[in-house]
């Protein structure tokens, strides 16, 4: 039995390991000079070059317009990762809500066509919505980044399958005491379906925080560029001799992976539990 805890840990151990040589690499990486790490490739210690390094890419304003700095797509990328992950908690709690507890025709018929919509990912869909998004006056803004987006198919059957697990001796209770189908929904099903809410925002959020063929249609105003992009946009600076500021590229790729990494660590009990939970 010990032998196979032993053999358990060293599995674990050495999947860790796989993952986060990658992440250690680079970091130590964008602490040395751009030029160092174009003539020796990548490294293994720590350099010299972490606070200015890093001080550059977030204050430093650069680009085409150099307007946009590190800060600038920080904050879009938050934008953009909240606003997806917080719209697709709203319209799919919604669209389920309405599926399980209002009894109207061919509701089963509906959920199934929202749920078809996952055969259509974005790729599959990018040029009408772009499209539409551009007749609508919405490129390069906020709101042409996150709508397009919320849909969410996954959320909804997600939220489906919670709410028909909820006790209908909870909805009778509800009636009897007077409440009505959006009270019964705010102070009944949203506190129940916290650990859900929470584990569908962790998975919204960083799917949304990564995204990047999106983005790159739909902005092409500097001030609205995510840090997924502005790493691309600083590798595309090879032109005669200078050389690409690799330095800067792994710093920002650094600082892409903190906010996910920070949502995961804050709400793992909760995103643990909305998966795994089942008494109500």
């Amino acid at each position: 039995m010990n032998r196979l805890k032993v053999g358990d840990h060293l599995i674990l151990i050495a999947g860790v390991l796989f993952m986060v040589t990658p992440v250690v690499l680079a970091f130590l990486t964008s602490t040395h000079d751009n030029i160092e790490i174009f003539r020796t490739g990548l490294q293994f210690d720590f350099g010299n070059e972490f606070v200015s390094t890093y001080e550059r890419v977030l204050t430093k304003a650069g680009g085409f317009t150099k307007e946009v700095n590190g800060f600038v797509m920080l904050k879009n990328s938050l934008i953009l990762g909240i606003g997806f992950a917080v719209g697709k908690i709203v319209i799919s709690m919604l669209a389920a809500y309405a599926i399980v507890y209002f009894r109207f025709p061919l509701a089963t018929l509906c959920f199934w066509v929202i749920f078809c919509t996952l055969l259509l990912p974005l790729e599959v869909r990018i040029l009408p919505s772009y499209e539409i998004v551009q007749k609508l006056g919405l490129v390069n803004t906020y709101t042409g980044l996150i709508v397009p987006l919320i849909a969410s198919a996954t959320g909804t059957f997600y939220f489906r399958q919670f709410f028909k697990s909820v006790p209908d001796e909870l909805l009778e209770a509800a009636r009897i005491d007077g409440a009505g189908p959006w009270k019964f929904f705010i102070d009944i099903l949203v506190p129940l379906s916290k650990t859900m809410i929470a584990a569908i925002f962790i998975i919204m959020f960083v799917y949304g925080w990564n995204q990047y063929l999106w983005p790159t249609l739909i902005t092409t105003d500097e001030g609205f560029f995510t840090l997924v992009r502005g790493i691309k946009q600083i590798l595309q600076v090879w032109i005669g001799a200078q050389i690409p500021a690799y330095n800067d590229a792994m710093a920002l790729a650094i600082l892409a992976m903190l906010p996910p990494v920070i949502v995961v660590i804050v709400f793992q009990s909760w995103f643990i539990k909305g998966l795994v939970e089942s008494d109500k």
